[in-house]
């Protein structure tokens, strides 16, 4: 084939065709915007205008074949998807641009809360599916109004947090929320309360396995003390040992008691930081283990210190 060259061949009954070979047929390059004859590669028409649609594509459709690109992505949960419009009405400075929909103090809310929900998921690390639960939930209370008045907007967005949290199955505690949130954990706890009697929300119990992987995790215990604190807690519950406290109060006593008992000492304040519980919380709960011990670790656990040399409380 011959070398391609920039060369604008002959009109015939205004129709493009190559000088040498009138009959071939051309081929279409929209990337390159040329018109390419098919047997000697001579550029007879350049600047062909690409009329297809975009390979990019804001449709909410998954299954969508329509690959045109036309404005910012639609959001399901506001009134208007159209809201960052701008069209120029005097001069050419920023006051000149008015929105094409005029957004409504209600949608602005929304707006401002949904966008702190997927930054509070941010710093969670957090999966999408959480944020777009959370983000349902909220509009769902929005429009309902049953909250109005009662509860802010940031404790709302918290609550819905750490609501949709637990129904995908990864917990988080209130002090987690906290301290990702602008307000305090009782006023998280509270709202929690509220939406849970207002709202049509169903959620499952948590156990003291929903926490203790990541409890021990970031203590930095090895995989042996998680598996004996695990199975501590899980035996405790089965002889209603902690029968009234909370999972994550049980959950921490018995990392203390199985670090205890092995060379991965951790204090209750350094246990209760990570858990988010109050030292006099695991020592309560710690004291109705206690008595037990010897029946509540795993059988075949090496012990650095004698199950009867554990610290009373």
């Amino acid at each position: 084939m011959a070398s391609t060259s920039r060369s604008r061949g002959p009109l015939r009954m205004n129709v493009l065709h190559c000088k040498s070979h009138p009959d071939a047929p051309l081929i279409e390059d929209y990337h390159a915007g040329d018109m390419i004859c098919s047997l000697c590669g001579l550029v007879v028409g350049d600047r062909v205008i690409d009329v297809g649609s975009e390979w990019r594509t804001f449709s909410n459709d998954k299954n969508s074949k329509d690959m045109s690109r036309v404005g910012a992505a639609e959001n399901t949960l506001l009134e208007g998807a159209d809201l960052t419009t701008m069209i120029q009405t005097t001069g050419g400075d920023d006051s000149g641009y008015k929105n094409r929909k005029n957004v409504s103090s209600s949608d602005r809310n929304l707006m401002n809360a949904l966008r702190e929900m997927s930054q509070m998921a941010d710093r969670l690390n957090l999966p999408s599916n959480i944020v777009d639960r959370g983000n349902t939930l909220f509009k769902q209370i929005h429009d309902s109004k049953a909250l109005k008045g009662s509860a802010s907007n940031d404790a709302i967005a918290s609550a819905c947090v750490y609501i949709s949290c637990r129904q995908e199955g990864v917990p988080r505690t209130f002090k987690e929320i906290c301290a990702v949130s602008k307000v305090s954990k009782k006023e998280i706890g509270r709202t929690f309360k509220k939406i849970i009697r207002t709202q049509e929300t169903s959620l499952d119990l948590i156990t003291t396995g929903d926490f203790m992987s990541r409890f021990c995790s970031n203590l930095g215990l090895p995989a042996v003390v998680q598996k004996a604190a695990t199975y501590i807690a899980k035996r405790a519950a089965d002889l209603d040992l902690c029968s009234g406290r909370s999972p994550i109060s049980v959950a921490a006593a018995a990392i203390y008691m199985a670090s205890q008992a092995s060379d991965q000492k951790k204090t209750q304040k350094e246990i209760g930081d990570i858990a988010g519980v109050a030292e006099v919380t695991i020592t309560k709960s710690y004291k109705l283990m206690r008595p037990k011990a010897a029946d509540l670790f795993p059988e075949g656990f090496v012990f650095s210190v004698h199950v009867d040399m554990l610290p009373m409380q």
